[in-house]
């Protein structure tokens, strides 16, 4: 089949289109990179006017005319590349907003694209309106709205999550819904708001190329090291606060046994090549399952705080602790599995082998890449 991606976020469409092209199928991969985190694509299109000056003059045009020329740009550079998105037997849209553009022009181009080809799928991966309205609505037992929720944070300050919420934004949603043959969620936490829709085909789990991945046996030598990657975007969705109190008590009280690298906004290949050394990796606070930061640290025998709920557990047959670490919004929590893990080395050297372990046998990127073709086919 010759199938197109459209949108990147954390590698996840990399990685499943070099699990369908190990199968034999021909696949073009479309994206503006995932912003700072700079990953590959074949067709690349940059997003402008995001800093400095330029960002000034952008705000400053919407402000007085409604008019987002980073919105303006990416969908001229898509339309300047549209003979290379017609005829392909799959497309599949990474996010109701694929592009992170203003929705008037995502409509634009998903109508170019469904006009274009054969079939139209959506991944439900990222914030979007389902989970949004979920997560909003607290029928999550916690969740990203939780700064929101407990007041330290403004409505302002959230406008990337609640922006969702927007009329343009469920017309957007409601339109896409329409126009694709079905959705796919990457993990239980957009499994969870979707269960019961019509068009909802299921959960496949994200896909991870373990061959570019080594796995680093736990060495007892030296210090511990603990890894924090930050999204300063994010860094209260993600629940980095909970972490760094956390982090800053553990250094109080551990500092001969530990050694702490915290790092912010870097692209992809420098971040990997960053927590190579950790034992411990602080992924994110509010999830239920892991997202693609983690599933890569586990795949190197990290052992990951990251959102490994009840749900995760059951769904897998798994046993708490039993391959990551469950996060949980909880600075005393999150300051004791931290010590446990640090005063029995022994723990790590097990999750270690079991996270391994768990990637290999879930989230092979060929066996989830066959998992794809057997749903798209089967509408």
């Amino acid at each position: 089949m010759n199938i197109l991606l459209v949108g990147e976020y954390s590698r996840l469409h990399n990685s499943l289109k070099e699990g369908l092209l190990a199968l034999g199928h021909e696949v073009t991969l479309v994206s503006s990179g995932d912003e700072f985190k700079s990953f590959p694509s074949d067709i690349l299109l940059k997003r402008k006017y995001d800093s400095g000056i330029s960002r000034k003059v952008k705000v400053g045009l919407y402000r007085m005319f409604g008019l987002d020329i980073t919105s303006l740009s990416l969908k001229h550079q898509f339309f300047q590349h549209k003979e290379k998105f017609k005829g392909f037997d799959i497309v599949q849209l990474i996010n109701e907003s694929p592009f992170g553009i203003l929705p008037k022009y995502e409509k634009e181009i998903i109508s170019f694209l469904k006009t274009n080809n054969k079939n139209l799928f959506l991944l439900s991966c990222g914030t979007d309106y389902i989970s949004v309205k979920y997560a909003s609505e607290k029928k999550f037992r916690y969740s990203i709205f939780n700064p929101l929720f407990e007041g330290r944070v403004s409505e302002k300050d959230f406008y990337s999550i609640l922006k969702y919420l927007k009329t343009e934004y469920i017309e957007l949603h409601t339109f896409v819904f329409k126009n694709v043959a079905g959705i796919v969620a990457s993990d239980l936490d957009y499994h969870i708001p979707l269960a019961g829709n019509k068009k909802y085909l299921g959960l496949i789990p994200n896909p991870i190329n373990t061959s570019k991945l080594n796995y680093q046996p736990f060495s007892e030598d030296g210090k511990i090291i603990i890894f924090h990657g930050i999204n300063r975007a994010n860094y209260l969705k993600k629940g980095n606060d909970y972490f760094e109190m956390a982090l800053e008590k553990i250094q109080q009280k551990y500092a001969e046994k530990v050694s702490i690298i915290s790092v912010e906004n870097i692209p992809y290949s420098e971040y990997i090549v960053k927590y190579n050394s950790a034992h411990i990796l602080l992924d994110q606070v509010f999830a239920y399952d892991q997202g693609y930061n983690a599933l890569e640290a586990m795949a190197k025998g990290k052992v990951v705080f990251t959102g490994a709920e009840i749900e995760f557990l059951d769904h897998y047959n798994l046993k708490e602790d039993e391959v990551c670490i469950n996060a949980l919004p909880d600075v005393k929590y999150l300051f004791e599995k931290l010590e446990d893990l640090i005063l029995n080395p022994e723990k790590l050297a097990s999750i270690s082998v079991n996270a391994r372990d768990f990637i290999e046998r879930e989230h092979n990127y060929i066996s989830v890449a066959n998992k794809y073709l057997d749903v798209w086919g089967n509408c």
